[in-house]
């Protein structure tokens, strides 16, 4: 006997396809762009996205690596997983250098794969990879969705994978038939919430005392996972403590370059003032950033395993901690948490012992920055200034890597949360995605992307993707017409035997010209700014050529006085 309220055996079982769950999960997630290549093996994913133009913005790329810098931008910049899309095999190859950007920055993203059909996997089809075993070593996950049923579950692990703890990229492949076939409807999971830890009592008290038997106190902030807030709540720390600030490799936008503890930033070409502060420090607090290999001047800034400074390293994954530094106080948090906290910390002396260091430290710094003169009718120093004093505080700056990168870390203040874009895995052609990327996310913002010669051309063609979707970006190429950071160290290492390291290069304003975009060519200081008023003027993307010659290698030394530095290495 039937119960009164059953359903007929014979009633139809609403039917979809794994497509159409991938975009039903991207909208629950909050996703609002996706960055792309288009390829045969997600063409089901392109269907269903054309069904939602008004709430998911399709951006293809004309590179599979610019589509994956694009979405790891996207995850720098928000705190939430920036999303790429790509094809099995090449595609797949090609946006390898976003997940590893990713993961060392410790950026969300997530990085979907379309994959050969499941009847064909383990053949070597065409394209076909392991995609678990490829990226096994970048990424915080990696997993093939077999059951399409599954896909809502496996997106919403996804998620909560890329943004808690320590934040990172996550792998999913999707073979084209799950994503083609119909299937049963499924209902959807919630939407992902970031899951962090917080410092305990103990901790914070630990802290406190630390920090009240300190006689030489120093901050080292950075890293990913900070928030407005969170900032503003740091803020409030460093001042109620008097604290020296010192900020982590490409990561100088964590607080207002001009505020009066600023005393620079931790990384490459750091400040040797700034060096002796730390090395000389008896309390460090380190908030945020993993102290790896340009943090800490190869390794060379800290004693290994144990520092000379009372160590406080603060960090959201607590795999991190211990890993290379031993610290006196580890404490596992995210950084809104853990700034949350910071804030309420307040000293109960009104007299500090280290009164008037953080004051001295950012004289220094500011002495620091003051350009220097180089070879050539180009100032970089100068010309960087000019930047800063005609962009809008919430300009964002991008860049990849290069030498042409030091000018821009020493002589640019940053003011807003979130306006340097800059890999900390020093991967070359990644200012320009990722400039066009923030560019689609903030298009009332100015945004500016700073390559070398030979940066800029490992992604010059996404000139077209500007060019298409009208983001007006001002790119600023630096062409010295060779590998500049390769050439300096082979100076160094090798004087007087250049070989690999010369580049031929086009006339990159007419390159950018045959784009439709705006074309300026700087080759003296006084030629910037106006080039500079007209690219803004422009409304549409520009590329500024700035003419180098190569004997200006870095703010700090030229190309003969590296050779020099080599020939007295090696006893000559």
């Amino acid at each position: 006997m039937s119960l009164p309220n059953a359903p007929a055996s014979d009633s139809p079982v609403a039917k979809t396809t794994g497509a159409r769950l991938v975009v039903d999960a991207l909208l629950t997630h909050g996703v609002e762009r996706v960055f792309c290549v288009p390829g045969e093996s997600f063409l089901a994913v392109l269907d269903s996205l054309h069904d939602e133009t008004k709430r998911i913005q399709t951006i293809v790329c004309r590179h599979e690596a610019a589509a994956a810098n694009m979405a790891e931008a996207v995850g720098k910049l928000t705190g939430r997983p920036g999303v790429a899309i790509v094809t099995r095999g090449p595609g797949a190859t090609h946006a390898s250098i976003g997940v590893h950007t990713a993961f060392q920055d410790s950026t969300p993203m997530i990085l979907l794969i379309g994959q050969c059909a499941r009847e064909h996997l383990d053949r070597e089809a065409f394209q076909e990879i392991d995609y678990r075993r490829m990226f096994g070593q970048m990424a915080k996950w990696v997993a093939q969705i077999d059951d399409p049923k599954r896909i809502p579950e496996y997106l919403s692990h996804a998620f909560h994978t890329a943004t808690s703890g320590r934040p990172g990229p996550v792998v999913l492949s999707l073979p084209e038939d799950v994503l083609s076939d119909a299937c049963e409807a499924v209902a959807g999971a919630p939407r992902y919430k970031r899951v962090a830890a917080s410092p305990s009592t103990a901790q914070m008290e630990e802290l406190r005392r630390l920090l009240e038997d300190a006689q030489r106190p120093m901050v080292i902030a950075g890293g990913s996972g900070w928030t407005p807030a969170a900032c503003a709540d740091f803020q409030r720390f460093v001042e109620n403590w008097q604290l020296p600030v010192g900020l982590a490799f490409r990561f100088q936008d964590t607080l207002d370059n001009e505020h009066p503890n600023y005393a620079g930033d931790v990384g490459l070409g750091i400040n040797p003032a700034l060096a002796q502060r730390i090395r000389d420090a008896d309390l460090l607090l380190t908030l945020g950033p993993r102290l790896g290999e340009a943090t800490t001047n190869g390794y060379t800034l800290l004693d290994i395993p144990k520092t000379k400074q009372t160590l406080v390293h603060v960090h959201q994954g607590a795999e991190e901690l211990g890993r290379v530094y031993a610290a006196d106080l580890p404490i596992v948090s995210g950084m809104p948490e853990l700034a949350a906290l910071l804030a309420t910390l307040k000293p109960s002396a009104e007299k500090l012992a280290w009164a008037g260091a953080a004051e001295e430290a950012h004289r220094a710094y500011l002495d620091w920055r003051k350009p220097r003169p180089i070879p050539g009718d180009v100032q970089m120093g100068e010309l960087i200034q000019q930047l800063r004093a005609h962009l809008p505080d919430d300009a964002i700056l991008t860049n990849g890597a290069g030498n042409y990168a030091t000018w821009l870390h020493r002589h640019f203040s940053y003011r807003h949360f979130r306006s340097q874009l800059a890999p900390t895995s020093g991967a070359m052609g990644y200012g320009v995605p990722a400039a066009i990327a923030a560019k689609s996310m903030y298009p009332q913002r100015v945004v500016v992307a700073l390559a070398g010669d030979g940066c800029f051309m490992m992604s010059a063609q996404e000139l077209a993707t500007a060019m298409q979707y009208d983001l007006h970006v001002i790119f600023i190429v630096v062409n010295n017409s060779h590998f500049g950071t390769i050439r300096m160290h082979q100076e160094r290492h090798y004087p007087n035997r250049v070989h690999g390291t010369g580049l031929t290069n086009p006339d990159f304003a007419a390159f950018a010209r045959s784009f439709g975009a705006h074309g300026e060519t700087v080759e003296r200081t006084e030629d910037f700014l106006p080039a500079l008023q007209r690219s803004m003027e422009a409304k549409r993307a520009a590329v500024i050529e700035i003419r180098m010659p190569q004997e200006a290698s870095t703010p700090g030394a030229t190309l003969e006085q590296i050779r020099e530095q080599g020939r007295k290495l090696r006893g000559e």
